[in-house]
């Protein structure tokens, strides 16, 4: 089995703020750090700007993150978003349907993002995959269980035969307790530079800004988001 560099890491990184908080982890962990993302047709694209605002903003945070943060990699992946036919990549209602699942699920969407993580992976000697997905508060995509996630990252160990790690560090807190570890890699001003920058509303709304942040304040994105921020503004008491 080939054996990656363990000190590097490879980021999903979407622009939201999940996958933000998770570049910021990678930056303070890992020696060397690239992210990649995906076109894949989503409807919100305007977190594809908030990807690049936000690579740029990181750099300016800590002179070291400007050294480690390398190249990054946005894959066209517009005809997946066909296949889905979901309501996170076309014009269509937002609801929960029958299966219990948002209509905003794309199916298979996280699994085909691994897989292509993990080509780029090997091919830049990336030993760790770090990715923003978390089972313990979302919208219910079973593919950010991490059942499934482990499953695949076995599929890509064994089809690549590499030894290459999938780093999850939001997967057992909820967006309170992901704001606290924020909080402690880089103090409020990191708090404040993810909070402005990222973009989670599944409607793509960049008009209206909240104290927890920018959207429509009606989708389930927004709904998580905003309850975790007054859950980590709340843990902070009075000041």
């Amino acid at each position: 089995m080939r054996s990656l560099d363990k000190r590097k890491a490879l980021v999903l990184f979407s622009g939201g703020q999940d996958s933000s908080i998770a570049l910021a982890f990678a930056l303070d962990h890992f020696d060397i750090v690239e992210t990649i993302g995906f076109d894949y047709g989503q409807r919100h694209d305007v977190e594809l700007e908030a990807r690049v605002s936000l690579r740029a903003e990181l750099k300016r945070f800590r002179p070291d993150w400007s050294q480690k943060l390398g190249p990054d990699a946005l894959v066209d992946l517009s005809g997946f978003g066909q296949i889905g036919d979901t309501a996170l990549t076309q014009e269509s209602d937002i609801y929960t349907a029958e299966n219990g699942l948002p209509t905003t699920f794309v199916p298979g969407r996280n699994l085909a993002f691994l897989t292509l993580a993990g080509a780029l992976a090997y091919r830049r000697n990336l030993g760790n995959i770090v990715a923003g997905m978390c089972e313990a508060d979302y919208s219910g995509y079973p593919d950010c269980r991490e059942e499934a996630l482990s499953a695949q990252m076995a599929a890509l160990r064994l089809g690549m035969d590499a030894d290459i790690d999938l780093v999850t560090p939001l997967m057992k807190i909820d967006k309170a307790e992901s704001w606290r570890m924020t909080q402690k890699i880089g103090g409020d001003a990191l708090v404040a530079l993810i909070n402005e920058h990222s973009h989670t509303c599944y409607r793509g709304d960049r008009q209206n800004r909240h104290d927890w942040g920018y959207g429509c304040d009606d989708c389930p994105a927004c709904d998580l988001r905003a309850k975790g921020w007054r859950g980590f503004v709340d843990s902070k008491g009075p000041c």
